[in-house]
């Protein structure tokens, strides 16, 4: 379990395509605090370390993770956000995050205000019924809150420490993200699915991702 709080912004430093997905090295000081075995979100997507050395965080990208995700596309010299996950002891300061993407979102556009700035995502219509206005979502692993919402994207605003401490800065127009919907929401649909109502447009009973 994660909280979408950032803790380092690491690099790419290479990727091995492999059969089916690729395996990414990723330059951070996290690495010399995680072993082989350890879970770590990546860009908001839960990995396995499988080692680590002088040049980074060695992680397994599957066929599924490489098809419904960002990190497949990402190339050397890509920054990417870095999550260890939430310790039993540890304090809880964003949101309940499980490095599941939902889906694929994009970045249409960007605005300034003050030292503050808007971001506006898209999503796919399947994702309508998880997003309400003021609740959590994930983007690239960052927690953020849901300022407006309309019918097929949403506004947050990016505070100046988020813009200094994430790769959010780096974000352009057009750029693909990824986007995990707040897991209490996920549970409230599935139940109102299994009691026969549909909500996200798919037959009751019948579960997509």
């Amino acid at each position: 379990m994660f909280t979408g709080l950032v803790e380092a912004v690491g690099e790419v430093v290479d990727r091995q395509t492999t059969a089916g997905g690729c395996q990414l090295v990723v330059a951070s000081t996290l690495g010399r605090e995680l072993s082989p075995g350890d879970s770590l979100a990546v860009n908001g997507v839960c990995l396995t370390v499988v080692r680590t050395d002088e040049r980074g965080i060695y992680a397994d990208v599957g066929p599924e993770t490489d098809r419904v995700t960002t990190l497949g596309r990402l190339a050397p010299g890509s920054l990417v956000n870095l999550e260890r996950p939430l310790g039993a002891d540890g304090r809880f300061g964003g949101h309940f995050v499980q490095g599941h993407v939902d889906a694929l979102g994009r970045v249409e556009a960007w605005s300034d205000e003050a030292d503050f700035r808007w971001l506006t995502v898209s999503f796919p219509s399947h994702l309508a019924p998880f997003i309400i206005p003021k609740g959590s979502i994930a983007v690239d692993g960052i927690s953020l809150t849901v300022a407006h919402l309309h019918v097929d994207r949403f506004d947050v605003q990016i505070v100046p420490f988020t813009l200094a401490h994430t790769n959010v800065s780096r974000m352009v127009v057009g750029d693909r993200v990824n986007i995990e919907c707040d897991m209490v929401g996920k549970y409230v649909v599935r139940a109102a699915e299994l009691a026969g109502l549909s909500l996200t447009g798919v037959p009751s009973g019948e579960v997509r991702h």
